[in-house]
Protein backbone atom coordinates (compact mmCIF):
# COMPACT_ATOMS: atom_id res chain seq x y z
CA UNK A 1 0.00 0.00 0.00
CA UNK A 2 1.19 3.44 -0.91
CA UNK A 3 1.91 5.69 2.08
CA UNK A 4 0.66 9.69 1.17
CA UNK A 5 2.89 12.62 1.94
CA UNK A 6 0.99 13.15 5.02
CA UNK A 7 0.95 10.16 6.23
CA UNK A 8 4.76 9.64 6.15
CA UNK A 9 4.85 13.18 8.07
CA UNK A 10 2.59 12.05 10.85
CA UNK A 11 4.64 8.65 11.36
CA UNK A 12 8.01 10.03 11.16
CA UNK A 13 7.22 13.35 13.80
CA UNK A 14 5.77 10.88 16.18
CA UNK A 15 8.79 8.78 16.11
CA UNK A 16 10.78 11.93 16.31
CA UNK A 17 8.64 13.09 18.74
CA UNK A 18 8.97 9.98 20.55
CA UNK A 19 12.93 9.45 20.29
CA UNK A 20 14.17 13.17 20.88
CA UNK A 21 11.33 14.88 22.47
CA UNK A 22 8.21 17.70 20.33
CA UNK A 23 10.55 20.82 21.54
CA UNK A 24 13.89 19.15 20.58
CA UNK A 25 12.62 17.93 16.71
CA UNK A 26 13.17 20.49 13.98
CA UNK A 27 10.56 21.03 11.03
CA UNK A 28 13.42 20.13 8.64
CA UNK A 29 13.88 17.05 10.62
CA UNK A 30 10.57 15.91 9.98
CA UNK A 31 10.92 17.12 6.43
CA UNK A 32 14.29 14.73 6.05
CA UNK A 33 12.66 11.99 7.72
CA UNK A 34 9.52 11.49 5.85
CA UNK A 35 11.64 11.93 2.73
CA UNK A 36 11.38 15.75 1.72
CA UNK A 37 13.98 18.16 1.41
CA UNK A 38 14.95 19.62 4.74
CA UNK A 39 13.97 23.46 5.17
CA UNK A 40 12.26 23.51 1.82
CA UNK A 41 8.68 24.01 3.47
CA UNK A 42 7.35 20.50 2.36
CA UNK A 43 5.74 20.03 5.75
CA UNK A 44 3.56 23.51 5.56
CA UNK A 45 1.85 22.49 2.46
CA UNK A 46 0.24 19.38 4.29
CA UNK A 47 -0.08 21.20 8.21
CA UNK A 48 -0.43 24.55 9.31
CA UNK A 49 2.73 23.74 12.38
CA UNK A 50 4.66 21.43 13.82
CA UNK A 51 1.99 21.44 16.82
CA UNK A 52 -1.19 20.51 13.93
CA UNK A 53 0.94 17.77 13.02
CA UNK A 54 1.20 16.31 16.74
CA UNK A 55 -2.16 16.97 16.93
CA UNK A 56 -3.09 14.77 13.27
CA UNK A 57 -0.71 12.10 14.85
CA UNK A 58 -2.94 11.94 18.18
CA UNK A 59 -6.04 11.55 15.79
CA UNK A 60 -5.32 8.80 13.88
CA UNK A 61 -4.72 7.20 16.97
CA UNK A 62 -7.95 8.00 18.56
CA UNK A 63 -9.63 6.74 15.28
CA UNK A 64 -7.73 3.44 14.97
CA UNK A 65 -8.02 2.55 18.61
CA UNK A 66 -11.88 3.39 17.85
CA UNK A 67 -11.98 0.59 15.15
CA UNK A 68 -9.86 -1.76 17.00
CA UNK A 69 -12.43 -1.79 20.02
CA UNK A 70 -15.90 -2.23 17.35
CA UNK A 71 -13.94 -4.91 15.67
CA UNK A 72 -13.41 -7.22 19.00
CA UNK A 73 -15.89 -6.46 20.45
CA UNK A 74 -18.16 -7.72 17.06
CA UNK A 75 -15.71 -10.78 16.88
CA UNK A 76 -16.91 -11.55 21.03
CA UNK A 77 -18.88 -14.49 19.69
CA UNK A 78 -15.80 -16.01 17.13
CA UNK A 79 -13.88 -17.10 20.93
CA UNK A 80 -16.93 -17.82 22.38
CA UNK A 81 -16.87 -21.63 22.57
CA UNK A 82 -13.30 -21.36 24.41
CA UNK A 83 -13.07 -21.77 27.86
CA UNK A 84 -13.43 -18.40 29.71
CA UNK A 85 -9.47 -18.44 30.83
CA UNK A 86 -8.01 -18.63 27.71
CA UNK A 87 -10.72 -15.52 27.00
CA UNK A 88 -9.23 -13.75 29.69
CA UNK A 89 -5.62 -14.15 28.74
CA UNK A 90 -5.85 -13.76 24.87
CA UNK A 91 -7.44 -9.84 26.23
CA UNK A 92 -4.60 -9.28 28.59
CA UNK A 93 -2.08 -10.34 25.38
CA UNK A 94 -4.21 -8.19 23.27
CA UNK A 95 -4.13 -5.16 25.87
CA UNK A 96 -0.24 -5.28 26.12
CA UNK A 97 0.19 -5.63 22.45
CA UNK A 98 -1.89 -2.26 22.45
CA UNK A 99 0.20 -0.74 24.74
CA UNK A 100 3.31 -1.89 22.69
CA UNK A 101 2.00 -0.58 19.31
CA UNK A 102 1.09 2.81 21.19
CA UNK A 103 4.34 3.48 22.88
CA UNK A 104 5.72 6.15 20.97
CA UNK A 105 2.74 8.19 21.43
CA UNK A 106 2.88 7.30 25.53
CA UNK A 107 6.36 9.06 25.39
CA UNK A 108 5.30 11.55 23.84
CA UNK A 109 2.79 12.01 26.08
CA UNK A 110 4.78 11.61 29.34
CA UNK A 111 7.53 13.69 27.71
CA UNK A 112 5.75 16.86 26.65
CA UNK A 113 1.89 16.63 26.47
CA UNK A 114 1.93 18.78 29.42
CA UNK A 115 2.31 21.95 27.91
CA UNK A 116 -0.71 20.70 25.26
CA UNK A 117 -3.87 19.99 27.84
CA UNK A 118 -6.35 20.09 24.75
CA UNK A 119 -4.28 17.00 23.25
CA UNK A 120 -4.01 15.24 26.82
CA UNK A 121 -7.74 15.59 26.81
CA UNK A 122 -8.23 14.43 23.33
CA UNK A 123 -5.86 11.52 24.23
CA UNK A 124 -8.19 10.62 27.29
CA UNK A 125 -11.42 10.75 25.86
CA UNK A 126 -10.53 8.92 22.45
CA UNK A 127 -8.09 6.54 23.64
CA UNK A 128 -7.90 6.15 26.94
CA UNK A 129 -11.34 5.66 28.31
CA UNK A 130 -12.59 4.19 25.64
CA UNK A 131 -9.87 1.48 26.04
CA UNK A 132 -11.62 0.74 29.82
CA UNK A 133 -15.00 1.17 28.51
CA UNK A 134 -14.48 -1.83 25.78
CA UNK A 135 -12.70 -3.81 28.68
CA UNK A 136 -15.84 -3.71 30.91
CA UNK A 137 -18.73 -4.07 28.07
CA UNK A 138 -16.40 -7.25 27.02
CA UNK A 139 -16.54 -8.77 30.33
CA UNK A 140 -19.96 -7.50 31.15
CA UNK A 141 -20.66 -10.05 27.76
CA UNK A 142 -19.27 -12.99 28.56
CA UNK A 143 -21.85 -15.89 29.64
CA UNK A 144 -19.95 -17.29 32.58
CA UNK A 145 -20.43 -13.35 34.30
CA UNK A 146 -24.14 -13.31 33.06
CA UNK A 147 -26.21 -12.50 36.09
CA UNK A 148 -23.22 -11.07 37.98
CA UNK A 149 -23.73 -7.94 39.77
CA UNK A 150 -20.56 -6.40 39.55
CA UNK A 151 -19.18 -2.64 38.73
CA UNK A 152 -18.18 -3.45 35.46
CA UNK A 153 -16.32 0.10 34.99
CA UNK A 154 -14.43 -0.37 38.22
CA UNK A 155 -13.15 -3.78 37.40
CA UNK A 156 -12.35 -3.06 34.27
CA UNK A 157 -9.86 0.00 35.87
CA UNK A 158 -8.58 -2.33 37.87
CA UNK A 159 -7.37 -5.34 35.67
CA UNK A 160 -6.66 -2.54 32.44
CA UNK A 161 -4.33 -0.62 35.26
CA UNK A 162 -2.48 -3.71 35.63
CA UNK A 163 -1.90 -4.31 32.11
CA UNK A 164 -0.63 -1.02 31.85
CA UNK A 165 0.99 -0.59 35.08
CA UNK A 166 3.24 -4.00 33.86
CA UNK A 167 4.16 -2.58 30.61
CA UNK A 168 4.77 1.22 32.17
CA UNK A 169 6.92 -0.37 34.41
CA UNK A 170 9.02 -2.79 31.92
CA UNK A 171 9.35 0.21 29.58
CA UNK A 172 10.62 2.35 32.09
CA UNK A 173 12.80 0.12 34.23
CA UNK A 174 14.30 -2.16 31.63
CA UNK A 175 12.24 -5.07 33.42
CA UNK A 176 9.02 -5.69 34.97
CA UNK A 177 8.22 -5.71 38.36
CA UNK A 178 9.98 -8.62 40.34
CA UNK A 179 11.04 -9.64 36.94
CA UNK A 180 7.32 -11.54 36.10
CA UNK A 181 7.90 -12.12 32.55
CA UNK A 182 4.99 -11.69 30.40
CA UNK A 183 3.62 -15.29 30.44
CA UNK A 184 3.46 -15.63 34.28
CA UNK A 185 1.53 -11.84 34.17
CA UNK A 186 -0.75 -12.74 31.63
CA UNK A 187 -1.81 -16.11 33.77
CA UNK A 188 -2.20 -14.31 37.00
CA UNK A 189 -4.05 -11.93 35.29
CA UNK A 190 -6.36 -14.22 33.50
CA UNK A 191 -6.65 -16.33 37.07
CA UNK A 192 -7.93 -12.82 38.92
CA UNK A 193 -10.49 -12.61 36.16
CA UNK A 194 -11.74 -16.23 36.84
CA UNK A 195 -11.96 -15.16 40.37
CA UNK A 196 -15.07 -13.27 38.75
CA UNK A 197 -16.94 -16.15 38.63
CA UNK A 198 -19.96 -16.80 40.80
CA UNK A 199 -19.50 -20.99 41.21
CA UNK A 200 -22.94 -21.11 42.54
CA UNK A 201 -24.27 -19.39 39.66
CA UNK A 202 -21.99 -20.90 36.87
CA UNK A 203 -23.43 -24.44 35.22
CA UNK A 204 -21.90 -27.69 35.61
CA UNK A 205 -19.54 -28.70 32.51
Amino acid sequence: MTTSTRERIVAESLRLFADRGYAATSVAEIEAAAGLSPGAGGLYRHFRSKEEVLASAIREHIERTRRQISTVLDQAEVFADRPLEVRLRMTCQAGLAKMREEQDLIRVLFRDLDQFPHLVAEMREGIVNPLYDGIATWLSQQPEYAGAEEDWAAVASILGGAVVNYWLANESMYEPPTRIDEKRFVESWARLGLGLVDLERTPAT
